[in-house]
């Protein structure tokens, strides 16, 4: 019973995500972008909460699924709110989000110039003091398990293919983008199968 009260409450949300919520860091943010949403699996909440929620992803259905999902809230259009499309190619403007959320998106990248096009696509449309919330796959703790098979792609000891970071790109591409962390870089090793980090992003109001 309480399970179902807080799966109904909050669905699948990334618990890391979550983590942010109880801290109120998100408070002030009331337009919300899931870059790489899914069916919605962290915006349950969110539109509950009463943001004005957005989300974009590649797969048709997962969109068509998180629109007929989001119909009994009155403050999202989800024609509007929710489409299909890349995230090197996100379809808003400049300066738009209060909070850019992407959570296991960035790793599928298929070289370095694919993922710094989808990180730049996602900070531009961040506002000037607006959060970025991330997680991905990274090496860190696991440097000696994987094998790099090029364009910063790696085998993970669980067999899977992923685009890998460690603490120094990540320290160097926050100063790179402008940004500056508001959380220490935190990251999950699950059993020396795969490693999980949150990057925790402030948009210096100067950027």
């Amino acid at each position: 019973m309480k399970k179902q009260h807080i799966q109904d409450t909050f669905g699948n949300i990334d618990i890391y995500l979550f983590d942010q919520l109880l801290k109120g860091t998100y408070d002030q943010c009331h337009t919300i972008l899931d870059a790489g949403c899914g069916t919605g699996r962290n915006l349950l909440y969110l539109l509950k909460s009463g943001a004005n929620v957005f989300g974009v992803d590649q797969n048709a259905e997962a969109i068509a699924q998180l629109k007929r999902l989001s119909m009994s809230f009155p403050q999202v259009d989800p024609d509007e709110n929710f489409k299909v499309a890349s995230v090197e190619e996100l379809p808003f403007a400049a300066d738009t989000f209060d909070l850019v959320i992407s959570s296991a998106v960035l790793h599928f990248a298929e070289n370095l110039g694919h993922f710094e096009a989808m990180l730049n696509s996602m900070w531009d449309v961040l506002k000037p003091g607006g959060y970025f919330f991330c997680r991905l796959a990274s090496e860190i703790g696991i440097e000696s398990l994987v094998r790099f098979i090029g364009n910063g792609r790696y085998i993970l000891p669980d067999g899977s293919e992923r685009f890998l970071v460690n603490q120094e790109m990540l320290l160097r591409l926050t100063k790179k983008i402008g940004g500056e962390l508001h959380e220490p870089i935190k990251t999950t090793n699950v059993q020396n199968l795969r490693s999980m980090t949150t990057w925790c992003v402030r948009k210096t109001k100067s950027s």
